[in-house]
């Protein structure tokens, strides 16, 4: 199943992302730094969603007081909510 979140407090606008069996796939983030978001992608792909929000909970970015990961990990967080509350 498919979650597209908006990002609240980073540059990028959105974050999308794919669920299944609580495997997160095609994480794709629209906006902010391109380069590192790319990697973080790649990287997490085919991780599982518990695993994925463990690494990228809590991280910050300079100054403010989340970062597109952190972010990513509350997108997660959100989407395994709306799973368990629908079926």
């Amino acid at each position: 199943m498919k979650y597209v979140y908006k990002p609240i407090g980073v540059c990028s606008k959105e974050i999308s992302f794919d669920i299944n069996q609580g495997i997160i796939t095609n994480i794709q983030f629209i906006g902010g730094c391109p380069g590192n978001l790319q990697m973080i992608s790649k990287l997490l792909d085919g991780w599982r969603a518990e695993a994925i929000m463990e690494a990228c909970q809590g991280n910050l970015c300079g100054i403010k007081k989340t970062s597109c990961s952190d972010q990513l990990a509350h997108a997660i967080e959100m989407a395994l909510e709306k799973e368990k509350s629908c079926c």
